[in-house]
């Protein structure tokens, strides 16, 4: 008798179930030749108000599985492919700026019809995120910001093209599938599992080329304390105790410049809401039920 050979399980196939759980929508924006893919988790709770989630620079909609699992019973969740990422169309600029992202986010939430949101950005996405806030704050009923970048708009003009170049070099020596393979370490604690690991890996392996150059020089050019220190709206501002990244430190600053304490997450790295999304989940959930009264603001 001829042994039974054993099952080999695709770790990636995993990840695409999972993703699959919150299948990808495309909105065509008619109003400027574009598309925009996005996940959605459609609550049943009319009475809450909706949230946006915006990812970082090396991930996309679907890195937000977990929070549309633990939020998208009790108000509808909604997370983008940034211009430039999944099948949603690049900004036109080849070096933008956060006005150009934040445009097409008025744009996607207007095709959608959302009036007013509760606003989550990550990492880069808190970028976008702080100049919509800036340019439509009756949009927004709550900023949440994890882990901000803060861009280096305020720097000198070397540093700048430096650390845009060091990137940009990066990307064109290991392409997508390499950076995920060499910078999706960074992301994460020394506590994260192997489990959030892969999912880093298989978000990061996603990004389009084009789109990750154009967000580096987005992260070149923003400035986003600058835009924190004009928002008079509701602002909180999380990060990894353990994040390598967007320090504690750093996120600081910018906590300071929006006028708001800091709160700091034990145990989890840059990609907290991906390692440690009990605690990320609770923490969206009670900032989204405190926004919720500012509804009609």
């Amino acid at each position: 008798m001829s042994a039974v050979p054993p099952v080999t399980v695709d770790p990636n196939a995993t990840l695409e179930t999972r993703a699959a759980r919150f299948p990808v929508h495309q909105i065509w924006l008619a109003s400027s030749q574009r598309a925009v893919t996005y996940r959605e988790a459609d609550g049943a709770d009319s009475n809450a108000l909706p949230l946006v989630l915006l990812h970082g620079i090396g991930s996309g909609a679907a890195s937000w599985v977990q929070q549309f699992a633990g939020l998208g019973d009790t108000r509808r969740v909604l997370a983008w492919d940034a211009p430039g990422y999944g099948a949603s169309t690049p900004v036109d600029a080849a070096s933008p700026t956060a006005s150009d992202y934040a445009t097409v986010l008025k744009e996607w939430l207007d095709g959608l019809g959302v009036e007013r949101c509760v606003l989550v950005g990550h990492s880069l996405g808190a970028i976008v995120a702080g100049a919509f806030a800036v340019a439509h704050p009756q949009r927004v009923a709550g900023l949440l910001l994890l882990s901000p970048a803060g861009g280096y708009g305020a720097a000198s003009a070397q540093v700048r093209s430096t650390k845009r170049d060091q990137r940009l070099a990066m990307l064109n020596e290991l392409g997508p599938q390499g950076l995920a393979e060499k910078r999706s370490t960074n992301m994460l604690s020394a506590h994260a599992s192997d489990e959030a690991r892969a999912w880093v890996r298989w978000n990061m392996s996603r990004v389009i080329p084009h789109g990750y150059a154009q967000a580096t020089h987005l992260l070149a050019n923003a400035d986003l304390a600058s835009d924190l220190a004009r928002y008079s709206g509701r602002v909180a501002v999380a990060v990894g105790a353990d994040d390598t990244i967007t320090t504690p430190e750093a996120c600081e600053r910018l906590a300071q410049a929006a006028r708001t304490p800091l709160q700091v997450v034990p145990r989890a790295g840059h990609a907290g809401y991906i390692e440690a999304p009990a605690a990320y989940t609770a923490i969206i959930d009670t900032f989204c039920r405190t926004s919720d009264g500012q509804r009609s603001q």
